[in-house]
């Protein structure tokens, strides 16, 4: 599925590139050869600077200078955490725009071990403050938050995942879907989770929200359709990562919330990606025992 989901990605981004000649991509040899015809066709504006991260951000935000849109790609811990500085100086400092796109994501190459791990990145990315921040949790709903996110002109995180869910959402960016309503609290999905959500919470008695943009954070859709004063957030990255959001959101309601996502604590033993998701209790059995007591059923 990763490649699938990549493919898409690199697909859509080389019609961006044919369609918009302020786009360009920046690689640092990830994915490459995925983007081999659009060089051919763009080679001032498909630059790879090899395995340089730090390099890679240093070159997006000269582009940014000079009035072009940026995409940059590589896995995530290494389009995140490793340049982080470059992130934080060459696009905010500097005020300027860019859409990172990572692949990867938390543990999708479980075996690879924790320099191919990036739970940490939407973390990170939410202590620079203007940052949107996309999760589609399907290939087919990549091409459009890519797409609001190169044409919005800020800076713009979109994480992708080989974790696909079964069936597509249209995603309307800055919008969660509302997918169940129910009467005992409110379950909040974020991408590639739903899957696991919709079998753990089936015959359950609950709203289940869809949440494909996380930054900015959808306050108003959670308020709307709050039908009793209980949260359960279900992020595929550190668990916790929105929950001052949604503390923020329900500011002025008494509320319980409980933040489900991965743990700080590092898994040594790499294993497969459904051993990660057991162990951080992610897999739709162990969200089920935690929905059933959290919901009091």
């Amino acid at each position: 599925m990763t490649q699938t989901v990549r493919r898409q990605f690199a697909l859509a981004a080389t019609r961006l590139l044919d369609e918009d000649p302020d786009t360009a991509v920046v690689l640092a040899d990830i994915s490459a050869v995925r983007f081999a015809v659009a060089w051919a066709r763009h080679p001032k504006r498909v630059i790879n600077v090899g395995i340089r991260e730090q390099l890679m951000m240093g070159v997006a935000g000269g582009l940014a200078l000079t009035g072009m849109r940026p995409i940059v790609h590589t896995y995530a811990p290494f389009l995140v955490s490793r340049p982080f500085e470059q992130i934080k100086l060459d696009f905010g400092h500097q005020d300027v725009g860019a859409v990172l796109v990572s692949i990867g994501a938390s543990y999708d190459l479980a075996s690879c071990g924790r320099t191919h791990h990036g739970p940490e990145d939407v973390a990170l990315i939410d202590t620079q403050g203007d940052w949107e921040v996309h999760v589609p949790g399907h290939r087919d709903e990549v091409e459009p938050l890519l797409r609001a996110a190169v044409r919005g002109g800020g800076r713009a995180y979109i994480r992708l995942s080989e974790r696909a869910n079964g069936t597509a959402h249209a995603p309307e960016p800055g919008r969660f879907r509302v997918l169940r309503r129910g009467r005992l609290g409110t379950v909040l999905a974020v991408g590639p989770m739903l899957e696991a959500s919709l079998e753990a919470t089936r015959a359950m008695d609950v709203n289940l929200l869809y949440a494909t943009t996380v930054r900015p954070f959808d306050a108003a859709t959670l308020l709307s359709t709050l039908a009793a004063p209980a949260v359960a957030l279900v992020e595929p990255y550190l668990a916790g990562t929105s929950a001052r959001l949604v503390s923020e959101a329900l500011t002025d309601v008494p509320h319980r919330l409980l933040s489900l996502g991965v743990g700080r604590a590092e898994v040594r033993a790499y294993g497969t990606v459904e051993d990660h998701d057991r162990i951080h209790g992610l897999d739709a059995r162990s969200l089920r025992q935690r929905f059933d007591t959290f919901f009091g059923r």
